[in-house]
């Protein structure tokens, strides 16, 4: 069976601008760290997952690969730099790929620009129709990095990302690339919030999943990079499962078969048992729904002793940036974390009774012994669901 290591890191979101901020905010106990009141967005403050600090310039770059989202990639590129430069070195830049999961692309510089054309009756220097095609990101990466390679963006709303990297297993599977560039970015703007808010589905507050309080998501932003190989690396991509409900346009099948059916996938392909999952990262929106659905599909899947937790109370829920970003904070509980702590899960404790019984990570929580096997689950509108194990090399 063919082995799919993920060699680096890159990540930047609510918690940090890079791997050792983020851990360092991630296994903090004293406090939750990330989400903060913010009416950048907004016009009020509401609970927002930004990335703290300015984002590198893309002046450099032409008209239409500027944007927010690209700006995000920027940062989170610098650690695969140099080993992105050594694959290409070794196989060519023509057999490194990028595969990448968004679902905002360039909205929020079309949304700057057509205030302008409001105003002005021009569309500013500043803007190209061609910041907002899903494929932008991708064109981004690749040429950032040089790279020839297959390169393309998959938008399945939540899952994107967690989709984008399974995509990224399937082309080196299939001989189409020997190394990939994946993950996944996706930026705040106000389409995402005032979308989410028209739903009823924002929380003011941080967000409070599983939760009988629970009254909806805080929207974030980031980006979360691999590169992606057959060379033995730290943690290994060992299992992906997809399925897709069509049960609603954007709430989940209540009974969670979909769902329950990507988890069992994975842990096929990884080929190992439920009883081996070390942690969960479960998708834990804090909405009445989702979260419902996703505590039934996880006790009939893996019972109730697993340790698991929502990290959107921390990030944000950085939509098809969020299955990269959950999949790193996987990597970094695998890889960079000798105290072997379990990422927490932020809450006011008071448990609803009308879910089924989970167990939760409490803050400062640890393992008995270093993390082996990890489940990281994405549930996006549409029904499409995403579940990725991520093992010890």
């Amino acid at each position: 069976m063919s082995a799919f290591y993920l060699n680096e890191l890159g990540i930047a979101c609510a918690l940090g601008r890079d791997v050792d901020d983020v851990a360092a905010a991630l296994f903090a106990d004293d406090a939750p760290r990330g989400v903060a009141s913010s009416d950048a967005f907004t016009g009020a403050p509401t609970a927002l997952g930004l990335v703290p600090g300015e984002l590198p310039s893309l002046d450099d770059v032409p008209v239409e690969l500027r944007g927010r989202n690209n700006q995000l990639l920027r940062l989170a590129l610098a650690p695969l730099r140099a080993s992105v430069a050594t694959a290409i070195a070794r196989y060519g830049a023509d057999r490194v790929a990028v595969v990448l999961g968004s679902s905002t692309s360039g909205v929020g510089e079309s949304e700057d620009a057509h205030r302008h054309f409001l105003a002005h009756g021009t569309w500013p220097d500043s803007f190209h129709y061609r910041q907002q095609e899903m494929g932008t990101p991708a064109m981004f990466v690749a040429a950032e990095l040089g790279l020839r390679g297959p390169a393309h963006v998959i938008s399945t709303a939540c899952s994107s990302s967690a989709k984008a990297m399974a995509s990224a297993a399937r082309l080196l599977k299939a001989g189409m690339a020997d190394a990939v560039v994946t993950g996944g970015a996706d930026s705040l703007c106000r389409f995402t919030v005032a979308g989410f808010a028209a739903l009823g589905a924002v929380s003011t507050q941080r967000c409070n999943p599983f939760s009988a309080n629970r009254n909806g998501i805080n929207i974030g932003e980031g980006a979360a990079l691999f590169l992606m190989t057959r060379e033995s690396g730290p943690v290994r991509l060992a299992g992906w499962g997809e399925t897709a409900d069509a049960h609603h346009m954007s709430a989940p099948d209540p009974a969670g078969k979909g769902a329950e059916h990507a988890i069992r996938e994975a842990l096929a392909r990884a080929g190992i048992d439920a009883s081996d999952i070390n942690y969960v990262n479960l998708h834990g929106t804090a909405t009445p729904q989702n979260d419902a659905m996703e505590a039934g599909a996880v006790q009939r899947t893996l019972g109730i002793e697993v340790p698991c937790s929502s990290t959107k109370p921390l990030t944000g829920h950085a939509l098809g940036a969020a299955g990269a970003i959950e999949a790193a904070l996987c990597w970094i509980a695998i890889a960079r974390n000798p105290a072997h702590c379990l990422p927490p899960h932020w809450w006011d404790g008071v448990a609803d009774p009308a879910l089924a019984p989970i167990r939760l990570a409490m803050p400062g929580e640890r393992s008995e012994r270093p993390l082996r096997h990890v489940l990281s689950q994405s549930f996006a509108f549409g029904g499409s669901n995403a579940a990725l194990i991520l093992s010890a090399a």
